[in-house]
């Protein structure tokens, strides 16, 4: 991980014929170049596929962000043509399957459900049209991949919530609160998380929690508190910060003083804000203009006729397409003491919208006034 990203984020012929059909080769490949031409100096239209917006980052961050970068790399000539699911697989491919009838010059993707969104890549491949897949690893013809390493986003929550723990690891019960089972990365944060915590904590209860919804994760911790009992809770991993709230909801309401450490991820405006209170431990900070402005440059480069030599450095396997060129983004440790070096240094929050007057006391305290 680079220091920046802790403080605080591409025909000879002897016959007659064989010059005439070289000259009609040539002219198609005339054709063929001055195409590439045209979308290299040209307008280009990038579809965006979001997958939902409950999550804050995707509508406040991401979005703007690649509009942004895209504007900026191709001298404003181009532009975004954006859709989210909210969550839904089936809507997602229909807006997929719009824009490759639009006939967009690429997509970035990132898939409710990577499965699913199979038929649509495929569609798109078969139009000439590439796919760059963003922050979640859809499956198909895929002609790049930018994410963040998320197995070390499992592993920093982990080791995070095993360091709060220390000796208290071994005096109860530690609940798993996963992503949905539809999302690829989900399972990539269980497995870094369960890395670092197998054989050093008793998982008493583990959820793979439907749509990532805060109200399932709520309803969840509710059965965990119900089947553990509210004595034996000692630690919650908790794989995002929207989920987060819903469990220290349930904690919460189960009279459970003082709290046990509860992880998250994204840095989400409320949980820093949980964070700052005390609520939540901490969270992953992943540097979203970086991964923005990554996936903006492949995706002008690919509907530019480009390969991605110079941005992706490695590959990554997907379940059906191996060697997909991909930039694996680092990630940071989000904790009360790192606030002013990471999301505040960034410019993805100012101190005014962290503390507000309900957190004016805390931030006080942790020097954030």
């Amino acid at each position: 991980m680079n220091a920046h990203l802790r403080r605080a984020a591409v025909a000879a012929a002897a016959t007659a014929m064989a010059v005439s059909l070289a000259a009609c080769g040539s002219a198609k490949e005339s054709g063929d170049s001055a195409k590439e031409s045209k979308k290299a100096d040209g307008p280009i239209t990038i579809g965006l596929l979001l997958p939902e917006n409950q999550t804050a980052r995707y509508e406040k961050f991401d979005k703007p962000l690649i509009e942004k970068k895209v504007s900026e790399l191709t001298g404003g000539k181009g532009k975004i043509v954006y859709a989210n699911a909210k969550q839904d697989a089936t809507t997602q491919n229909q807006q997929a399957d719009t824009m490759v009838t639009n006939k967009v010059d690429a997509l970035i993707v990132d898939a409710v459900d990577s499965k699913a969104i199979t038929s649509s890549i495929n569609k798109a491949k078969e139009a000439g049209i590439p796919v760059i897949a963003f922050d979640r690893l859809a499956e198909g013809p895929i002609d790049g991949y930018v994410s963040f390493d998320n197995e070390e986003v499992g592993r920093v929550q982990g080791q995070a919530l095993l360091d709060e723990l220390g000796t208290k690891a071994k005096d109860g019960d530690i609940v798993m609160m996963n992503g949905a089972i539809t999302d690829p990365n989900a399972a990539l944060f269980k497995k870094g998380a369960k890395s670092v915590l197998d054989g050093k904590v008793t998982i008493g209860k583990e959820y793979d929690t439907k749509e990532w919804k805060p109200e399932n994760a709520n309803a969840n911790m509710e059965g965990a508190i119900s089947a553990l009992g509210k004595d034996k809770i000692v630690g919650v991993y908790s794989a995002n910060d929207g989920m987060a709230g819903g469990i220290i909801t349930a904690l919460k309401s189960a009279g459970i003083d003082p709290l046990p450490p509860v992880t998250g991820q994204d840095a989400e405006l409320a949980g820093v804000q949980r964070i700052v209170a005390g609520e939540q431990f901490m969270s992953v900070y992943k540097p979203y203009p970086t991964e923005a402005s990554i996936a903006a440059e492949m995706a002008v480069k690919v509907a530019q006729g480009e390969k991605l030599d110079s941005i992706a450095k490695t590959t990554v396997d997907s379940a059906t397409t191996k060697g997909v060129p991909s930039v694996l983004v680092p990630v940071v440790s989000l904790t009360k003491d790192n606030i002013k070096d990471t999301v505040i240094k960034d410019g993805i929050y100012t101190v005014d919208e962290i503390c507000t007057a309900k957190y004016k006391a805390q931030c006080d305290a942790a020097g954030l006034s």
